[in-house]
């Protein structure tokens, strides 16, 4: 590692952050907590954290969505209802790659919002309004691998 002053190291940031980050990380290896450019470590850790969110928020939303279409598209059923299914597969295991506790939290906690971000979105692509207002899933029942809901055959 070369020695970058403090000063050096916020200039850094502005030019190239990947050295940006390669340098930060050695000073933290090496315990060098004083020559950290803490204005953007602290940037950065915040938004890396807005990222995970985001993130496991939307593979949750995609999978809430085609549960949703699974469920209720009865004219779609018969042509799609295996593209359906396979999504929900896909999405549930990229969901449980990275998948934190602290993550699961945020999306038992979400759980609501992101359906109604669903909703908004399966309305507009089925043109149904039938759907319920509040989620009906638990957030176990939408991360397990094995779990559909009953097909709504009207």
């Amino acid at each position: 590692m070369r020695v970058i002053e403090k000063i050096d190291l916020k200039q850094l940031y502005e030019i190239d952050d990947d050295l940006w980050l390669e340098e930060t990380i050695d000073l933290l290896k090496e315990r060098k907590f004083n020559e950290l450019d803490l204005e953007n470590l602290i940037e950065e850790l915040e938004n890396l954290g807005k990222r995970d969110k985001l993130a496991v928020g939307s593979l949750l939303e995609q999978i809430i969505r085609h549960i949703l279409l699974l469920t209720y598209w009865d004219i779609e059923y018969e042509r799609n209802h295996r593209h359906w299914k396979a999504e929900i597969k896909s999405f549930r295991k990229q969901l449980k790659k990275g998948l934190t506790t602290n993550l699961k939290n945020y999306l038992a906690n979400n759980l609501e919002e992101i359906y109604q971000e669903a909703i908004d979105y399966v309305q507009v692509k089925s043109n149904l309004n039938i759907f319920p207002l509040e989620c009906s899933y638990t957030l176990d029942q939408l991360l397990d691998d094995d779990w559909f809901p009953p097909v709504n055959n009207n």
